[in-house]
This record gives structure tokens, sequence and C-alpha cells, in this order.
């Protein structure tokens, strides 16, 4: 494998601070790139900054569910950085309940982080991307971002909308040298369980059987960053769970029957 390929290239990574978004930083950092490190803990951001190996790190504590910071915080990023070569939306939020048991006020919270603040944060970032004809945006969505799952309905939607909205969006600035690369990954070893959301709000944290016996968060960067190198357009991650997309896909009735008698929790 090519070594380094993005050395001096600045990546932010939201979410970094755990999970997928710290073992991002980690395999960003040994492809020589400098990074910026945002999610909601300060002391967490400085611990994964001192674990890059002596990588440039600018951190910018961000919680991106407050829509109206977002833009003051590109605009310190930019100027620190002179312009962001890959973002990385990483930060979200999970969902462990029934619709019918779902507070509206949940699935609102789970779409402003899942969606609107990526989106916030995109829309800030495009016209210095535009500018300069080059940037790639990297989006963890989620298998079901492309299929429906019990107990995930608010967290799915917006997987969803993330699609819909890049898309779009890479069709819109292609010619502006922008790229777009959506990774769905299936069941990761993270605490992404623990800290979904169920249907009051509160957290839910035990950790689901099968995220336990999921991938590893850095099997995950590293496919992440392999095709982030080489500009895909889409790529699923995981284990035999990423065979459900090409089910719903292609024998959509059968995927109906499967997914209805899963054991998900």
């Amino acid at each position: 494998m090519n070594e380094r390929r993005f050395e001096g290239r600045w990546v932010w990574i939201t979410g970094a601070s755990s999970g997928i978004g710290e073992a991002t930083a980690k395999a960003f950092a040994k492809e020589g790139a400098k990074l910026v490190l945002s999610a909601r803990r300060r002391e967490e951001l400085e611990r994964v900054a001192a674990s890059l190996g002596g990588a440039e790190v600018v951190i910018e504590p961000l919680d991106q569910g407050e829509l109206d910071t977002i833009e003051p915080v590109v605009e310190r990023v930019l100027a620190r950085t002179a312009g962001v070569d890959v973002m990385v939306h990483n930060a979200g939020v999970s969902q462990r309940a029934r619709a019918i048991d779902t507070k509206v006020s949940v699935d609102e919270r789970i779409m402003r982080v899942n969606y609107l603040g990526p989106v916030a944060l995109t829309k800030a970032l495009l016209p210095s991307m535009v500018r300069r004809k080059r940037g790639q945006f990297v989006v963890v969505s989620s298998l079901v971002g492309a299929i429906g799952s019990p107990l995930r309905s608010g967290y799915s939607a917006s997987k969803h909308a993330l699609h819909g909205f890049f898309e779009s969006l890479r069709a819109e600035h292609h010619d502006d040298g922008l790229r777009v690369t959506i990774v769905c990954p299936g069941f990761v070893r993270t605490e992404v369980s623990r800290n979904a959301l169920t249907g009051d709000g509160s957290r839910l944290g035990t950790m689901d059987e099968a995220t336990d016996r999921g991938i590893s968060a850095e099997q995950c960067a590293k496919e992440l960053v392999e095709a982030t190198a080489r500009e895909r357009e889409e790529v699923l991650v995981g284990g035999r769970e990423r065979l459900g997309v090409y089910l719903r896909r292609y024998a959509p009735s059968v995927f109906s029957m499967v997914i209805r008698r899963a054991k998900v929790t």
C-alpha cells in the first residue's frame, strides 16, 4: 500500500473523541495528514491528540446539534488551516426504540445531530472548497442509511437524509473539484449502542450483542481511509450484514420478511 497518501493535507474529523472517529484520526495521522479534531469533550480530544505520534493537530470542540455554533467554529478552523482538504462527518447518535414509543422530540434531536449538523458544517465549508477547486466530504453513514431496521426509525431516517443531500451535492459540485465518499458501516465494536437514545431520550446504556460481535473501529477506519484515498463514491463496511443492502435492492419482498423477523436490539 502506498504510504502517507495524505501528507500535509488537512483532515477534519467530527466525533473524534472515541470509537470510529478516534481510530480514523490515528489512521489519517499515519498517512501524514494534519488533523482538526472535533467533539463535545475537549479533554478527550486532547487525549486523542496526544496519541497521534506528533502529528500537527488543531482541537476545536463542537456540538453539532447546536447549529448556531457551527459557523464560528468553521471560521476559526479556516483561519488556522487556510483550507480543509477532507471533511469527515463522523459524529452522530443512534437509537434503540420502536417508532410508536419514541417521542417526536427524540426524532428531532437525532435529525439535528445526524443530519442538520453535517449539512450546516458542509455549507459553511463549501465556499472555501469551491474557491480552492478541491475538497472531499467523507460521510460516515450506516447500512441503515440504505435499508430500514426495527428500533432505529429515526436513526435510519437521518442516515437516509444524508445520502440524499450528499448525492445531490456530489452532482452539483463535481466540476468544482469536490468529491463525496459515503461510508456505510454495519456492526462496529464501539459505544454506539450504549450511547443510543431510547424512546424518552435517555441513554440505552447497554451493548448490543451484534455490535459486540462487529468489526473493530480500527478495521472500519482502515477501510474508510482507503475509500477516501481512492475517492470511492460509496463503500459498505462490516460483515455479513452488508448482504442486507443487496437483498433489499434485488429481492425487496424477501428482505422485508427477513428484517421483520430479525432479532435486533
